[in-house]
Protein backbone atom coordinates (compact mmCIF):
# COMPACT_ATOMS: atom_id res chain seq x y z
CA UNK A 1 0.00 0.00 0.00
CA UNK A 2 1.52 3.64 -0.53
CA UNK A 3 1.07 6.23 1.67
CA UNK A 4 1.94 9.97 1.16
CA UNK A 5 2.99 9.67 4.61
CA UNK A 6 6.11 8.97 2.64
CA UNK A 7 4.00 8.76 -0.98
CA UNK A 8 4.68 4.99 -1.05
CA UNK A 9 3.11 3.86 1.77
CA UNK A 10 0.70 1.43 -0.92
CA UNK A 11 -1.20 -0.71 0.94
CA UNK A 12 -1.81 -4.00 -1.31
CA UNK A 13 -3.57 -7.15 -1.48
CA UNK A 14 -2.82 -10.68 -2.68
CA UNK A 15 0.56 -10.15 -4.05
CA UNK A 16 0.01 -6.71 -3.01
CA UNK A 17 1.02 -3.50 -0.89
CA UNK A 18 -0.28 0.07 -0.05
CA UNK A 19 1.74 3.52 -0.52
CA UNK A 20 1.01 6.35 1.21
CA UNK A 21 1.76 10.33 1.49
CA UNK A 22 3.01 11.34 5.03
CA UNK A 23 3.75 15.04 5.74
CA UNK A 24 7.07 15.88 7.60
CA UNK A 25 6.25 18.31 9.85
CA UNK A 26 5.85 17.41 13.36
CA UNK A 27 2.33 19.15 13.61
CA UNK A 28 1.08 16.73 11.28
CA UNK A 29 0.68 13.11 10.77
CA UNK A 30 3.63 11.11 9.14
CA UNK A 31 1.36 8.82 7.20
CA UNK A 32 -0.26 11.70 4.86
CA UNK A 33 -0.53 8.40 2.67
CA UNK A 34 0.98 12.11 2.82
CA UNK A 35 1.66 11.75 6.74
CA UNK A 36 4.60 12.53 9.09
CA UNK A 37 7.27 10.07 10.35
CA UNK A 38 5.10 9.10 13.73
CA UNK A 39 1.09 9.58 13.26
CA UNK A 40 -0.17 8.05 17.15
CA UNK A 41 0.27 8.00 20.54
CA UNK A 42 1.30 4.30 19.45
CA UNK A 43 3.21 5.49 16.70
CA UNK A 44 2.19 5.16 12.96
CA UNK A 45 4.92 2.15 12.20
CA UNK A 46 3.42 0.13 15.34
CA UNK A 47 -0.23 0.87 14.27
CA UNK A 48 0.65 -0.63 10.30
CA UNK A 49 2.05 -3.75 12.25
CA UNK A 50 -1.56 -3.87 13.91
CA UNK A 51 -3.35 -3.37 10.41
CA UNK A 52 -0.93 -6.39 9.33
CA UNK A 53 -3.56 -9.04 8.12
CA UNK A 54 -4.36 -11.24 5.42
CA UNK A 55 -6.81 -11.84 2.37
CA UNK A 56 -7.29 -13.76 -0.78
CA UNK A 57 -4.97 -15.22 -3.10
CA UNK A 58 -3.39 -18.52 -4.42
CA UNK A 59 -0.59 -19.94 -4.75
CA UNK A 60 1.31 -23.32 -3.32
CA UNK A 61 3.92 -21.86 -0.33
CA UNK A 62 7.49 -22.55 -1.88
CA UNK A 63 10.37 -20.39 -1.95
CA UNK A 64 10.31 -16.60 -3.68
CA UNK A 65 10.12 -17.13 -7.55
CA UNK A 66 13.96 -16.44 -9.07
CA UNK A 67 14.32 -13.03 -10.71
CA UNK A 68 14.57 -14.94 -14.17
CA UNK A 69 11.84 -17.07 -13.82
CA UNK A 70 9.32 -14.04 -12.86
CA UNK A 71 6.70 -13.44 -15.55
CA UNK A 72 7.97 -10.90 -18.15
CA UNK A 73 5.10 -7.96 -17.61
CA UNK A 74 4.44 -5.23 -19.52
CA UNK A 75 6.78 -1.68 -19.77
CA UNK A 76 3.56 0.47 -19.81
CA UNK A 77 2.46 1.68 -16.69
CA UNK A 78 -0.98 0.53 -15.48
CA UNK A 79 -4.17 2.08 -16.83
CA UNK A 80 -6.16 5.01 -15.82
CA UNK A 81 -3.78 6.36 -12.89
CA UNK A 82 -2.40 9.48 -14.87
CA UNK A 83 -4.54 12.18 -13.14
CA UNK A 84 -6.44 10.05 -11.28
CA UNK A 85 -7.92 11.92 -7.74
CA UNK A 86 -8.49 10.04 -4.50
CA UNK A 87 -12.05 9.35 -4.07
CA UNK A 88 -12.28 10.48 -0.59
CA UNK A 89 -9.38 13.30 -0.32
CA UNK A 90 -9.56 14.37 -3.41
CA UNK A 91 -5.76 14.51 -3.91
CA UNK A 92 -4.15 13.23 -6.98
CA UNK A 93 -2.38 9.53 -6.05
CA UNK A 94 1.04 10.23 -7.63
CA UNK A 95 1.40 13.68 -5.98
CA UNK A 96 3.63 13.86 -2.89
CA UNK A 97 3.61 17.64 -2.06
CA UNK A 98 6.92 19.06 -0.15
CA UNK A 99 7.77 18.06 3.01
CA UNK A 100 5.99 14.67 2.60
CA UNK A 101 7.24 11.44 2.75
CA UNK A 102 6.87 8.38 1.28
CA UNK A 103 5.79 4.85 2.71
CA UNK A 104 5.21 1.89 1.55
CA UNK A 105 3.85 -1.67 2.86
CA UNK A 106 2.63 -4.92 2.15
CA UNK A 107 -0.21 -5.41 4.62
CA UNK A 108 -2.99 -8.12 3.16
CA UNK A 109 -6.00 -7.23 2.37
CA UNK A 110 -5.58 -3.92 0.58
CA UNK A 111 -9.08 -2.77 0.07
CA UNK A 112 -9.63 -2.28 4.08
CA UNK A 113 -6.10 -1.38 4.94
CA UNK A 114 -5.59 1.37 2.90
CA UNK A 115 -9.50 2.80 4.48
CA UNK A 116 -7.78 2.16 8.24
CA UNK A 117 -4.78 5.10 6.70
CA UNK A 118 -6.71 7.56 4.75
CA UNK A 119 -9.44 7.89 7.63
CA UNK A 120 -6.80 9.42 9.68
CA UNK A 121 -7.60 12.41 11.38
CA UNK A 122 -4.86 15.70 11.66
CA UNK A 123 -4.47 16.83 7.72
CA UNK A 124 -1.76 14.27 7.95
CA UNK A 125 -2.76 11.48 5.45
CA UNK A 126 -2.19 13.57 2.00
CA UNK A 127 -3.24 10.25 -0.13
CA UNK A 128 -3.13 6.49 -0.39
CA UNK A 129 -3.17 3.99 -3.03
CA UNK A 130 -2.94 0.37 -3.39
CA UNK A 131 -0.32 -1.73 -5.86
CA UNK A 132 2.06 -4.69 -5.97
CA UNK A 133 5.51 -3.98 -4.51
CA UNK A 134 8.96 -6.02 -3.62
CA UNK A 135 8.78 -8.06 -6.87
CA UNK A 136 10.81 -8.56 -10.29
CA UNK A 137 7.47 -8.35 -12.79
CA UNK A 138 7.30 -4.74 -14.42
CA UNK A 139 3.82 -3.36 -13.94
CA UNK A 140 1.98 -6.49 -13.41
CA UNK A 141 -1.96 -7.32 -12.91
CA UNK A 142 -4.36 -8.41 -9.97
CA UNK A 143 -3.86 -11.19 -11.56
CA UNK A 144 -0.49 -11.73 -12.06
CA UNK A 145 0.66 -10.85 -8.57
CA UNK A 146 -1.73 -13.18 -7.35
CA UNK A 147 -0.26 -16.38 -9.40
CA UNK A 148 2.56 -15.91 -7.13
CA UNK A 149 4.79 -15.92 -10.29
CA UNK A 150 5.91 -12.49 -9.97
CA UNK A 151 7.75 -11.64 -6.48
CA UNK A 152 5.31 -9.24 -5.54
CA UNK A 153 3.58 -9.31 -2.11
CA UNK A 154 0.53 -8.50 0.11
CA UNK A 155 0.52 -9.70 2.87
CA UNK A 156 -1.04 -10.75 6.23
CA UNK A 157 -0.57 -11.76 10.01
CA UNK A 158 2.78 -10.75 10.66
CA UNK A 159 3.38 -13.86 12.36
CA UNK A 160 2.63 -16.48 9.79
CA UNK A 161 5.52 -16.52 7.62
CA UNK A 162 4.50 -17.58 3.25
CA UNK A 163 1.21 -17.84 4.42
CA UNK A 164 -2.25 -16.18 6.10
CA UNK A 165 -4.91 -17.76 7.10
CA UNK A 166 -5.33 -20.91 4.48
CA UNK A 167 -3.91 -19.07 1.81
CA UNK A 168 -0.36 -19.98 1.04
CA UNK A 169 2.14 -18.60 -0.82
CA UNK A 170 5.55 -15.98 -1.32
CA UNK A 171 2.74 -13.42 -2.31
CA UNK A 172 1.41 -13.76 1.66
CA UNK A 173 4.51 -12.20 3.20
CA UNK A 174 4.32 -9.07 5.10
CA UNK A 175 6.68 -6.52 4.31
CA UNK A 176 7.71 -2.59 5.40
CA UNK A 177 10.12 -0.68 2.77
CA UNK A 178 12.56 1.96 3.85
CA UNK A 179 13.51 5.22 1.93
CA UNK A 180 16.07 6.77 5.03
CA UNK A 181 17.78 5.43 8.31
CA UNK A 182 15.37 6.96 10.24
CA UNK A 183 12.70 4.62 8.75
CA UNK A 184 14.58 1.74 8.92
CA UNK A 185 15.46 2.35 12.89
CA UNK A 186 11.85 3.05 13.47
CA UNK A 187 10.26 -0.29 11.76
CA UNK A 188 13.20 -2.45 13.37
CA UNK A 189 12.89 -1.08 17.11
CA UNK A 190 8.93 -1.39 16.68
CA UNK A 191 9.09 -4.33 15.21
CA UNK A 192 11.05 -5.87 18.53
CA UNK A 193 8.42 -3.94 20.82
CA UNK A 194 5.17 -5.06 19.50
CA UNK A 195 6.60 -9.29 19.01
CA UNK A 196 7.03 -8.84 22.56
CA UNK A 197 3.35 -7.36 22.96
CA UNK A 198 1.83 -9.99 21.21
CA UNK A 199 3.45 -12.38 23.44
CA UNK A 200 2.33 -15.17 21.36
CA UNK A 201 4.96 -17.30 21.22
CA UNK A 202 5.81 -16.41 17.62
CA UNK A 203 8.38 -14.31 15.93
CA UNK A 204 7.40 -11.56 13.37
CA UNK A 205 7.92 -12.35 9.91
CA UNK A 206 7.82 -9.22 8.55
CA UNK A 207 10.57 -8.30 5.31
CA UNK A 208 11.88 -5.32 6.19
CA UNK A 209 14.32 -4.29 3.09
CA UNK A 210 15.65 -0.99 1.75
CA UNK A 211 13.81 0.43 -0.99
CA UNK A 212 16.77 0.82 -3.21
CA UNK A 213 16.99 -3.15 -2.98
CA UNK A 214 14.38 -3.01 -5.87
CA UNK A 215 14.84 -1.84 -9.57
CA UNK A 216 11.67 0.23 -8.72
CA UNK A 217 9.42 -1.21 -4.78
CA UNK A 218 6.22 0.31 -6.19
CA UNK A 219 3.51 -0.29 -9.24
CA UNK A 220 -0.24 0.85 -9.10
CA UNK A 221 -3.11 -1.67 -8.85
CA UNK A 222 -6.09 -1.24 -11.23
CA UNK A 223 -7.77 1.89 -10.79
CA UNK A 224 -11.11 0.13 -9.67
CA UNK A 225 -8.95 -1.19 -6.40
CA UNK A 226 -8.11 2.52 -5.55
CA UNK A 227 -10.45 3.67 -2.65
CA UNK A 228 -12.67 0.33 -3.45
CA UNK A 229 -14.73 0.49 0.06
CA UNK A 230 -15.93 3.84 -0.56
CA UNK A 231 -17.02 3.51 -4.22
CA UNK A 232 -21.34 3.22 -4.57
CA UNK A 233 -21.94 -0.77 -5.26
CA UNK A 234 -18.62 -1.86 -3.54
CA UNK A 235 -18.80 -5.31 -2.08
CA UNK A 236 -17.96 -4.68 2.07
CA UNK A 237 -15.37 -7.19 1.77
CA UNK A 238 -11.98 -7.00 3.67
CA UNK A 239 -10.26 -10.44 4.69
CA UNK A 240 -7.60 -7.94 6.62
CA UNK A 241 -7.79 -8.89 10.78
CA UNK A 242 -5.84 -6.93 12.87
CA UNK A 243 -4.35 -8.46 15.88
CA UNK A 244 -6.12 -6.18 18.74
CA UNK A 245 -2.92 -5.62 20.54
CA UNK A 246 -1.65 -2.38 20.96
CA UNK A 247 1.80 -1.33 20.19
CA UNK A 248 3.86 -0.02 23.75
CA UNK A 249 4.36 3.31 24.12
CA UNK A 250 6.72 5.32 22.06
CA UNK A 251 9.07 5.93 24.76
CA UNK A 252 9.45 2.31 25.61
CA UNK A 253 11.02 1.54 22.16
CA UNK A 254 12.59 4.46 20.28
CA UNK A 255 15.36 3.79 18.50
CA UNK A 256 17.03 7.18 18.88
CA UNK A 257 18.04 7.48 22.56
CA UNK A 258 18.12 10.74 24.27
CA UNK A 259 17.69 12.72 20.74
CA UNK A 260 15.07 15.26 22.07
CA UNK A 261 15.04 16.68 18.30
CA UNK A 262 14.76 13.19 16.64
CA UNK A 263 11.92 11.83 19.37
CA UNK A 264 10.04 15.06 19.19
CA UNK A 265 9.85 15.03 15.13
CA UNK A 266 9.18 11.35 15.52
CA UNK A 267 6.81 11.16 18.14
CA UNK A 268 3.26 10.23 17.51
CA UNK A 269 0.86 13.08 17.47
CA UNK A 270 -2.96 11.28 18.14
CA UNK A 271 -3.78 11.33 22.03
CA UNK A 272 -5.06 8.43 23.26
CA UNK A 273 -8.43 9.51 23.81
CA UNK A 274 -8.40 8.69 19.69
CA UNK A 275 -7.01 5.53 19.86
CA UNK A 276 -9.11 4.35 23.09
CA UNK A 277 -12.27 5.01 20.59
CA UNK A 278 -10.77 4.31 16.92
CA UNK A 279 -8.21 1.79 17.08
CA UNK A 280 -8.15 -1.08 15.08
CA UNK A 281 -10.07 -4.25 16.35
CA UNK A 282 -9.33 -7.78 16.74
CA UNK A 283 -10.59 -8.90 13.28
CA UNK A 284 -11.80 -6.84 10.96
CA UNK A 285 -13.58 -4.00 11.96
CA UNK A 286 -12.91 -1.38 9.34
CA UNK A 287 -15.11 -2.21 6.20
CA UNK A 288 -18.67 -0.67 8.19
CA UNK A 289 -16.69 2.40 8.90
CA UNK A 290 -18.04 5.44 7.71
CA UNK A 291 -15.36 6.41 4.81
CA UNK A 292 -14.75 9.84 5.70
CA UNK A 293 -11.87 10.96 7.61
CA UNK A 294 -12.08 10.64 11.43
CA UNK A 295 -12.96 14.64 12.73
CA UNK A 296 -11.49 15.98 16.08
CA UNK A 297 -14.84 15.55 17.37
CA UNK A 298 -15.16 12.66 16.75
CA UNK A 299 -12.62 11.80 19.54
Amino acid sequence: MKVSLLSLLMFAIASSSTRAFVARSSNNLTHKVSAQNSTTKRSMIGNILDLISGGGGGGMEKGLIAKEDALPGRSTKMANIDGLRHFVLGNKLEEVPEGMKVAVFANGCFWGSEKGIWRLPGDGIHSTAVGYCAGYTPNPTYEEACSGRTGHTKSHDPCSGMGQGNDRGTQYRSGFYYFDDEQKQLIESSKVAYETALNNGKSITTEIAAATDYDQLWYFGESYHQQYLAKPGARPYCSAKPQGVSVPSYEEWTPFGDDDKLNDYHRPKLPETFWSKHAPQKGCSVVNAPNGVILAGEY
